[in-house]
C-alpha cells in the first residue's frame, strides 16, 4: 500500500491508493478517517492531463519571467502527457531578441527528444505566438499550440495573421485558444500597469 490509505466499509478494510480521494461512508455522511466523522467538503479533482493544468504550468513560467522583470510569457512543451520543456521570456536577461518563451521551450524539447522534429508534442503558451515563434513552431512540426490570451498587435495564430495554419507551408499546427484566458491576460495587464 505504501503511501496509500485504508478506509473501512462495514467491517471489511479496503486498501485505497493515495491518489484516490476517499472517505468513510457513515450512514449517509461521507467523512474523513482522521476527522472523527466530520463532513468532508468535496473538491473537484484536478485533471493532470487537461489543457487548464498545463496552462497553469506555463503561467508558473510566466511568473518567473515577471520576477526577472521580463514580459511575463511562459511556455511548456508536453509529450505523451509529460512536460518535457519549460521556459519563459528572457529577452532582456540574455540581450537576445529571439529569446521568447516559445523559442527557448522548443530548443529544450528538441534536446529532450533528440530530434528537431517535435511531432506528437503540444506547446502551451500564455500569450498568442508572434510571427517568429509561429514560424519556429511550424518548422519544428509541433502538433498542437494552445495559448491563453490573444495578441491583436502581433498574434500569428489568428489575431493578426495565422502562420500556424498557412496553406502554403508544409506543416499546420492545430490551435486551441482562450485556455485560462483571464489569468493570462490579467498577468500581462498587471505587468504593464506596474511599468507605467
Amino acid at each position: 500500500m505504501g503511501a496509500g490509505l485504508k478506509a473501512e466499509q462495514g467491517r471489511k478494510a479496503i486498501k485505497i491508493p493515495s491518489w484516490v480521494f476517499f472517505g468513510i461512508v457513515c450512514g449517509r455522511r461521507l467523512s474523513c478517517v482522521d476527522c472523527a466523522n466530520e463532513p468532508v467538503i468535496m473538491q473537484p479533482l484536478i485533471d493532470l492531463q487537461s489543457d487548464e493544468f498545463f496552462m497553469g504550468e506555463a503561467l508558473r513560467m510566466a511568473r518567473r519571467a515577471w520576477e526577472q522583470e521580463e514580459v511575463p510569457v511562459g511556455a511548456v512543451v508536453v509529450l505523451e502527457g509529460r512536460v518535457i520543456a519549460r521556459a519563459y521570456n528572457q529577452v532582456e536577461q540574455l540581450k537576445d531578441a529571439t529569446a521568447h518563451a516559445e523559442i527557448l521551450a522548443i530548443t529544450q524539447a528538441e534536446a529532450a527528444v533528440g530530434d528537431w522534429r517535435l511531432t506528437n508534442c503540444q506547446l502551451y503558451v500564455t500569450k498568442e505566438p508572434c510571427p517568429m515563434c509561429a514560424g519556429a513552431l511550424v518548422h519544428a512540426r509541433v502538433d498542437r499550440v494552445i495559448f491563453g490570451c490573444a495578441s491583436p498587435k502581433d498574434g500569428a495564430a489568428g489575431s493578426l495573421m495565422n502562420l500556424l495554419q498557412h496553406p502554403g507551408l508544409n506543416h499546420r499546427c492545430e490551435i486551441t485558444s482562450g485556455v485560462r484566458q483571464h489569468d493570462c491576460s490579467a498577468m500581462l495587464q498587471s505587468f504593464f500597469r506596474e511599468r507605467r
